[in-house]
Order: C-alpha cells, then sequence, then structure tokens
C-alpha cells in the first residue's frame, strides 16, 4: 500500500507539472494576445482621433497608457481567473471537508469570512484612487522624458541640462508622492486583511479549546482542524491580495477606454469619394476657433479658381495656416462652408479629400528609416523608379548619388542626419510621388539659407504647375508672381489682389509690408506703425 500511494502522489506531482505548464506558458499568452490585441486596437483609434486629441494630449502619456497600462491589463486577464478558479475550488473543498470533521466549528470560522470581504471591499476604494494617481505619475514621467530626449540637441546648445534635471525631478518628485499614498494605502490594506486572517486561528484555537473540554470532540479532531484550517487560509489570502493586482489592471483598463471613448473623426452616411477634380476652392462665411473665447477666422469668404497661384500673406497668429488646415478637414469650421469644385467637403470621405490635397510645410516630419522609405510615404505602392523620378524633380537625387548606400540610406530619428533642406526636398518629392490636385506650400522655404531656398524654390515651381495652389509666406520676394495675393490678419482677409494691384493701393498694408521687408535701414518704430496700420483696416 505505502509503494502504490507513492505511485498515485508521484502521478498526481507529474500531472501537476505539467498543469502549471499549461497554465505559466497559455495563460501568460492569452494575456500577452489580449494585450497585443487591444494595443492594436488602441493605435487604430488613436490614429482616427482628430488634430484637436492631440493638441490637447502629451505623446509621452498616451505612450504610457499603451505599455504599461495595458501590461496590467494582461496580467489581471491571465491571473483573474486562475486565481478566482483554483482559490475558490481549494476554499469549497476545504470548507466541506471541514464539515467533516465538526459543523458547528467550522461555522463559527466561516462566519468571519463576511467581515473579510467587508474590510477588504472599504479599503479597496482607498486603493483605486492611489494607484489611478499612481497611473497618471507614471505617464507624467514618460511624457517629460519624452520631451527633454526630443529637445536633448536644443538643451546642448543652450547648455540648459540643469533645467531639464530640474523639470524631471518635479515629474520625479510628482511620481514619489503618488507611489507613497498607493503603498500607504496597500500597506494598509495587507495589514488589515492579514490581521483579519490571522484572528481565525485565534478563533479555531478559542472555539476548538472550549468544545473539547466540554467532551463534543478529542483532540485529534482540533489538531486535524488546526492543521486543515491554513488549507482555507492560504486560497482566501490569495483573493485577499489579489485585490491589488485587480485594482492596477481595472486601473489600466479605465485609462486604455478613456482614450478609446474619445471620438474619433467619421465621415457621414452619405459621405462621396470625390471624382477627378479639378481644384477650384471657395470658402463660404466661414468662422473657427480653437477655443470658445478666442476666434481665430472670422466670416472668410474666398474663391480659388481651378489652377490658381494664392498667396496668403500677413503677421504671424494672423489665420492663415488655420485656412490651410481646414481645407483638408484637420479641423472641422464652426461656421459657414467650405467646398471643393462645389462639394461640401464635410459630406466627402477623408480619405479621398485628403487624397486630393499635397501639403509641404516648414517643420517637415521625417520618419525612421531609408531616404527611400521617406519618399515612398507619398505613395507606397510606386515603383523604384517612380520614387528615383520624385528625387529628381525635388532636386535631391544628386545628393542620393552621393550617398554610399544611396536611397537605403539611413536618416536617424526624425531625419536627425540630414540637413533642413535635405528634409524640404523630401517633403517634396513625397508630393510629387501622391500626385495630388490642390498643393498647399506653408513656409516651405523660411526657414532656409537664400542657395538651398532657390533650389527649393525651382522644386516648388515645377510642383505647382497644373495644380491649385494656396502658399504661405513671411518673405513677399517668393509670392510676387502668385497670381493672387490675400493679406490675413486677425481672421479676415483685409486685402486681396495682385501684387501690381495691391502696390498700387494708397496705403494699403500689403504695401507697408512689403516695402518694409526690402528697406535696409527700417527700425522699430516702422514694424509698430505697420502693426497699427493692419489693426486700424
Amino acid at each position: 500500500m505505502i509503494w502504490i500511494m507513492s505511485a498515485v502522489v508521484l502521478v498526481l506531482y507529474i500531472l501537476r507539472m505539467f498543469l502549471r505548464f499549461f497554465v505559466q506558458y497559455y495563460g501568460h499568452m492569452m494575456g500577452t494576445y489580449m494585450q497585443a490585441q487591444m494595443r492594436s486596437d488602441m493605435f487604430s483609434h488613436l490614429e482616427e482621433l482628430p488634430y484637436s486629441y492631440y493638441d490637447n494630449h502629451e505623446t509621452g502619456k498616451i505612450m504610457s497608457r499603451m505599455t504599461t497600462d495595458l501590461g496590467d491589463v494582461s496580467e489581471l486577464a491571465h491571473h483573474g481567473p486562475e486565481n478566482f478558479f483554483i482559490s475558490g475550488f481549494m476554499i469549497l473543498a476545504t470548507f466541506i471537508y471541514l464539515l467533516t470533521l465538526n459543523v458547528y466549528l467550522t461555522l463559527i470560522v466561516f462566519s468571519i469570512v463576511p467581515l473579510v470581504f467587508l474590510i477588504t471591499m472599504n479599503l479597496r476604494k482607498g486603493m483605486a484612487h492611489a494607484f489611478m494617481e499612481s497611473r497618471r505619475s507614471v505617464a507624467i514621467i514618460n511624457a517629460s522624458l519624452e520631451n527633454s530626449l526630443t529637445g536633448i540637441r536644443t538643451t546642448k546648445a543652450f547648455t540648459n541640462a540643469s533645467k531639464e534635471a530640474e523639470k524631471f525631478e518635479n515629474s520625479n518628485q510628482t511620481f514619489v508622492k503618488a507611489k507613497k499614498l498607493a503603498y500607504k494605502a496597500m500597506a494598509k490594506f495587507q495589514s488589515s486583511t492579514a490581521f483579519i486572517t490571522d484572528l481565525f486561528n485565534i478563533v479555531v484555537l478559542l472555539a476548538g479549546a472550549l468544545f473539547m473540554a466540554q467532551g463534543v470532540f478529542s483532540y485529534d479532531v482540533l489538531t486535524a482542524f488546526i492543521v486543515s484550517i491554513n488549507l482555507f487560509i492560504s486560497p482566501l489570502t490569495t483573493l485577499i491580495n489579489f485585490t491589488e493586482q485587480f485594482e492596477d489592471g481595472v486601473t489600466g483598463f479605465k485609462r486604455f477606454a478613456f482614450i478609446m471613448d474619445e471620438p474619433a473623426e467619421k465621415d457621414p452616411s452619405d459621405a462621396i469619394d470625390l471624382p477627378s477634380i479639378q481644384g477650384k476652392i471657395q470658402f463660404k462665411d466661414v468662422s473657427f476657433h480653437y477655443r470658445p473665447d478666442r476666434s481665430i477666422l472670422k466670416h472668410i469668404d474666398l474663391l480659388v479658381a481651378p489652377g490658381e497661384k494664392l498667396a496668403l500673406v500677413g503677421p504671424s497668429g494672423g489665420g492663415k495656416t488655420t485656412i490651410c488646415h481646414l481645407i483638408p478637414r484637420f479641423y472641422p469650421a464652426d461656421e459657414g462652408e467650405i467646398t471643393i469644385d462645389d462639394h461640401d467637403i464635410r459630406l466627402i470621405k477623408m480619405a479621398s479629400l485628403r487624397k486630393n490635397i499635397g501639403i509641404v510645410q516648414q517643420d517637415v516630419f521625417i520618419f525612421d528609416g531609408t531616404i527611400e522609405e521617406n519618399i515612398l510615404y507619398g505613395r507606397l505602392t510606386a515603383t523604384r523608379e517612380e520614387v528615383i523620378e520624385a528625387a529628381k524633380k525635388a532636386r535631391l537625387y544628386d545628393y542620393i548619388l552621393s550617398l554610399p548606400e544611396g536611397l537605403l540610406t539611413q536618416v536617424g530619428e526624425r531625419g536627425v542626419k540630414l540637413s533642413g533642406g535635405q528634409k524640404q526636398r523630401i517633403s517634396i518629392a513625397r508630393i510629387f510621388l501622391k500626385n495630388p490636385s490642390i498643393l498647399i506650400l506653408d513656409e516651405a522655404t523660411s526657414a532656409l539659407d537664400n542657395v538651398t531656398e532657390l533650389l527649393i524654390q525651382e522644386a516648388l515651381d515645377e510642383l505647382c504647375k497644373g495644380r491649385t495652389t494656396i502658399v504661405v509666406a513671411h518673405r513677399l520676394s517668393t509670392v510676387k508672381t502668385a497670381n493672387r495675393i490675400a493679406v490675413v490678419d486677425q481672421g479676415e482677409i483685409k486685402e486681396i489682389g495682385t501684387h501690381d494691384e495691391l502696390m498700387n493701393k494708397e496705403n494699403g498694408i500689403y504695401k507697408e509690408l512689403y516695402e518694409l521687408q526690402f528697406r535696409s535701414n527700417s527700425s522699430v518704430s516702422d514694424l509698430f506703425n505697420v502693426d497699427a496700420k493692419i489693426k486700424m483696416a
């Protein structure tokens, strides 16, 4: 019998080994698959959120929700069912076994269980708040770190490492304070629940000794009860301690849900695909504001003919870039109507609308990868020959030929290995590949030196041929050849006409701006005089 029972126990241990492997491997993989799916869902949703969301949320905080928070959710998904199933089974089995020893003592012991859960639920509320604050503090640290590392070159250029360290330390101390609250709540929870579970031993000893003294049962039953009660306390403690992991997972899921509940950009049900368009753009009494208390555009009326080149000039903050952002519906207009070829852009599918619009900005974003991959961003299905042709048109191909790896040259994070002019030419090559009907040039050459600007201007002139083009520029010399020029300030179009018409206008704003820009002996007082005239207009 000894050999038989030992063999049975060995078989059970072997079975338990395989079951533990199953739980550890497949349980964790289940959590990983869930985390990966949630991360994919979140990324897809983030891609669909409007510009306004990213105006108000830092990248580092978003990354924290996608990594740390979803990690906690997956851990809950794995260990939650495991703990509930195993611990629940152990508690039930132990309860039945203890009933066979003595019903009265078992009922007395189990009468403490509701007290345990009552205290647990009460302390859990404090843990939930503390864990949420802890998550926010981690997000703040990530945002601070991402901001500092992104701007490391600026920090070094201005020797402001101590300032960045101070800013990071502030975030770090916020993290410490939040963690202090979280650990205090956790310590209060664990010490209180541990004390309650310790009471089980006292109850068993006290009630068991009294029952034994009265002859209800003998010492062997009490001994068996004392040994067996630990089979009940251990899974109960596991369930109690699981509350901490539960709060971690729930907090992470809530932060996941905050993003997923953000309304995404959506096309109306009756939205259409744009046919082959001519490029006529019209603003009809359009108004817009980023904040309720600050109007950016006020009742804009503007008509851009197909193939026309319209320049927007005026002081910074006047609304020029906002006009450009409204055309591809990066922001929705608050009032009025914007049409392309007489189609209301609100009734055009966003993918179709933006496919027909090419944008070259002053601040070009270059992805980490090769030059070819960055040019292909204009049209992912383009061939190598089409990429080379686009690079030639953008005046970039000669530079590419000078590189040992050519198109396969790595550009580094945000194109750190490229100059400003090279980044700009990559962005122009993208537009050549995209081949849109409408082109928006937003300060495309303002940050370049004169030689590079002339080279890029040649590429831009070729890019503009046959397309409706809107040019935003501060250098007025670059807009003289535009078909029309509009002076935009304080959300209104103050003047519009050709260069010659605006120059012939008596006391015109454009004339003042142009003469001031080319006057070698201009003074600061001149600038204020022009600004005053603009405001009066």
